[in-house]
């Protein structure tokens, strides 16, 4: 266990510093900031003067150097455009994400899991091919258009929701079915296939064939054993909710760390571009962590050697 942890650990270095590396040299061909940050007015002394206060007339490799000494101990400079430390400005909106993620992925899980094992069940019933035609649609329609769709009938043409800022539980439903949607149609097909694949096993007939009820074999035998990939897809889709929610944030004007890169990436901020990716990949690295530690709960037969 400790030789496994130990490994991964040393892979999750690597995977960030190869973020870090990468984020850092497509940020610099990008363009100057002063191009963005300064006036149309601007005279090419002030372009000067502003790339020599922030570093950017040094050659590349120093830049990166420096960069990497300060990263290493969690400094990722100061924004140009607030003046504020990135990584605390990342931090801080950091809750509201995570608020967004969690309340979409709750909503994923308490949806899909059971419709996916009623549709596997069911299979080649109509409640199978409404459960499959879901999920079709909620991977195929584009996260942008269901935002906009949703704002457009339940918060102009009805008035019954809020369609923009960060509130009480009616600000939340939006933003929230909206990203949740994806993950909700994903789950819902993996649950399905993998309830599939288990219930033409030798012992799950067994079990049926012994007398016990469908609910029990359903619950106890066929969900218990389909349920790593299930947990996989979980882990994998909270750190994808909480990197992906640029498009949502933008749309329903949510304050959290995907509203910011963008904005960031607009102003060409460098140091919160970093501080808001670097972050992102050490959650999305960790959940997958804890989503491999936690296979040995449901099943016992998986051990870490």
């Amino acid at each position: 266990m400790v030789a496994y942890l130990v490994r991964r650990l040393f892979g999750a270095v690597v995977v960030l510093a190869g973020v870090t590396v990468a984020v850092f040299l497509i940020l610099h061909l990008s363009g100057d900031p002063a191009l963005i940050m300064l006036p149309p007015e601007a005279s090419k002394q002030d372009i000067v003067n502003f790339d020599h206060e922030y570093g950017f007339d040094r050659p590349v490799l120093v830049q990166f150097g420096d960069f990497a000494w300060h990263a290493v101990r969690g400094d990722f400079g100061n924004s140009i455009r607030h003046g504020d430390p990135a990584m605390g400005l990342a931090l801080e909106r950091l809750p509201a994400t995570a608020e967004l993620a969690f309340s979409a992925l709750l909503l994923a899980v308490l949806v899909a899991i059971p419709a996916g094992v009623i549709a596997s069940v069911k299979r080649e019933t109509t409640v199978d091919y409404v459960v499959r035609a879901i999920s079709l649609v909620g991977q195929a329609a584009p996260v942008y258009w269901l935002g906009i769709m949703f704002i457009l009938i339940f918060g102009v043409s009805l008035g019954w929701l809020p369609i923009a800022g960060m509130g009480g539980i009616s600000h939340l439903i939006l933003p929230m079915v909206t990203l949740g949607a994806f993950t909700t149609a994903k789950l819902m097909r993996i649950t399905r296939s993998g309830m599939l694949d288990v219930m033409r096993s030798d012992y799950v007939r067994t079990a049926l064939a012994k007398g016990l009820s469908s609910l029990n074999v359903t619950v106890r035998h066929t969900l218990r054993n389909a349920i790593l990939p299930i947990v996989t897809v979980i882990g994998l889709e909270l750190g994808t909710l909480l990197s992906g929610a640029v498009i949502t944030e933008t749309i329903f004007s949510w304050p959290g760390i995907g509203r910011l890169a963008v904005q960031a990436i607009y102003d060409r901020d460098y140091p919160v571009v970093e501080a808001v990716v670097v972050l992102t990949a050490a959650i999305f690295v960790g959940l997958n962590l804890i989503v491999d530690l936690t296979y040995a709960v449901f099943d016992p037969r998986v051990t870490y050697k």
